[in-house]
């Protein structure tokens, strides 16, 4: 009961957008232009198709709280598995997804709704991402930040130059921020935390780190 009453309130207040009033893009606007070092950036998170991926999972949405357990895994070249279920290990949704298709192979009907599984499918492709075009290529004394474009939306690289992880990545329009996606890493194999925050939607999504599980 108190997890129906959880979703209903998540899904109720999805349907109340409330839209960034930001009216310039400032994103690099502290960094200077430099010379394209890379034409392609790769994304070592969730890449290797011999681990799962486990995380603890927190969302926000407009003050409502779910917690759960996300999973993703590498199934072949291009595409992986999401799995999101409560902490006592009911599936709440079995996505299977890749830069160009993707797949319901189920979810509970508290979850079924078409603006919902739409942003969940847009922030779980932007996260399972392995590979990136570059198209300009910023920097200042900390980071290198690759910019990328496709289909009128921009994504901001973010790589530290002392550690070359990527801590960051900046997702927009051509006017304004719509995500974020932050990383937390102790090495370039995996991210042992990862925030993605909405900017059109009181939308925030906590992953931490549980374990690696080894085939």
């Amino acid at each position: 009961m108190q997890k129906s009453t959880i979703l209903y309130s998540i899904i109720s207040v999805f349907f109340v957008l409330i839209v960034s009033s930001c009216s310039s893009l400032n994103v690099v606007k502290e960094y200077n232009p430099a010379a394209l070092e890379k034409t392609a950036f790769e994304v070592p998170y969730f890449s290797n198709p011999e681990m799962d991926y486990i995380y603890k999972a927190n969302i926000t949405i407009y003050g409502n709280e779910l917690s759960g357990i996300f999973i993703a895994k590498k199934i072949n070249d291009t595409t992986h598995r999401v799995v999101f279920t409560t902490e006592f290990g009911n599936k709440l949704l079995d996505f299977e997804i890749s830069e160009t298709d993707f797949k319901v192979n189920s979810i509970v009907e508290e979850l079924n709704r078409k603006i919902m599984v739409n942003t969940l499918k847009n922030d779980f492709r932007l996260l399972l991402r392995n590979s990136y075009v570059v198209k300009k290529q910023y920097d200042n004394l900390e980071n290198n930040v690759y910019l990328t474009e496709e289909s009128k939306i921009l994504n901001y690289l973010f790589v530290s130059k002392s550690t070359n992880n990527l801590s960051k990545i900046v997702n927009t329009s051509k006017r304004k921020e719509r995500i974020n996606l932050f990383f937390t890493t102790e090495n370039n194999i995996f991210a042992t935390k990862i925030v993605i925050q909405h900017y059109n939607i009181k939308l925030r999504i906590e992953l931490n780190y549980l374990q690696t599980k080894l085939n």
